[in-house]
C-alpha cells in the first residue's frame, strides 16, 4: 500500500471517529437539556391537575432530525436515566415516559432521514404524534395507572376526571378523552417549536 494511501485510509478512519465522538456528544447535549425541560412543567386547562405539560421531548425531536431516529430514542432513553436517580415512582414513570417519547421521535425521525424535505418532517412529526397518542393508551392503562392506583383508588382517580366531564366513568374512558388527546398535543407543540427553529439550530446540530 502506497503511503497516500496509507495517508487517506488514517485520514478517513480519523473522521469517521471525530463524527462518531461529535454524534455522542450532540446527543448527550440534548440529553441533559430534555432532563432539565423535565422540572418546567404546568397544568392545562380542562385536564386533572396531576397531567401537566412539558417539552422534554423537543430535544429527543432534534435530535432525530439532526442525527437520525437511533439518537432520538438513545435522548429519551438517557433523559429518563438521569431522572430515575431522583424517581418517585420506582421507574414505573420513567419507563412509560421513554416508551411514549420513542413512540414519537423514532417515526418522525425515520421518516425524515429517509427524505430531508420539509414536507417528509411534516409527515413524519405527524405520524410520530400519532404514534405516541395511541400508544400512550395502552402504556397509560398497564404502566402508568397501575401504579398510581398503590397510592390513590382508581375511584378517586376516575373522580378528578368527572368534576371536568362528569359523563365519564370508566378509567379508560377517561385515558381515551383526556389522556389520548393530550399526549397528542403535546407531541404537537414540539413539532410547531422544531418546525420554527430546526433550520436555525440545524448547523449547530451538524
Amino acid at each position: 500500500m502506497s503511503d497516500a494511501n496509507v495517508r487517506s485510509s488514517f485520514e478517513r478512519a480519523e473522521t469517521k471517529e471525530v463524527s462518531r465522538t461529535k454524534y455522542l456528544a450532540i446527543t448527550g447535549m440534548l440529553s441533559a437539556i430534555a432532563f432539565i425541560l423535565q422540572f418546567f412543567e404546568f397544568p392545562i386547562p380542562l385536564m386533572p391537575s396531576f397531567i401537566k405539560l412539558d417539552f422534554s421531548d423537543l430535544p429527543a425531536l432534534l435530535g432525530a432530525f439532526a442525527l437520525g431516529p437511533v439518537s432520538g430514542v438513545a435522548i429519551e432513553l438517557v433523559k429518563n436515566l438521569i431522572h430515575l436517580t431522583l424517581s418517585q415512582t420506582g421507574g414505573v414513570g420513567e419507563l412509560a415516559n421513554f416508551l411514549i417519547g420513542a413512540a414519537f421521535v423514532f417515526p418522525a425521525g425515520l421518516i425524515y432521514k429517509r427524505s430531508k424535505t420539509k414536507k417528509n418532517a411534516i409527515i413524519g412529526c405527524v405520524v410520530g404524534a400519532l404514534c405516541m397518542a395511541a400508544l400512550s393508551f395502552p402504556i397509560n392503562t398497564y404502566i402508568t395507572y397501575p401504579f398510581y392506583e398503590n397510592f390513590m383508588p382508581r375511584e378517586a382517580i376516575v373522580a378528578a376526571y368527572k368534576v371536568i366531564f362528569p359523563a365519564v366513568n370508566e378509567l379508560w374512558q377517561c385515558l381515551l378523552i383526556f389522556n389520548v388527546p393530550f399526549t397528542f398535543f403535546k407531541a404537537v407543540c414540539s413539532v410547531i417549536i422544531t418546525l420554527v427553529i430546526y433550520k436555525r439550530i440545524s448547523p449547530i446540530l451538524h
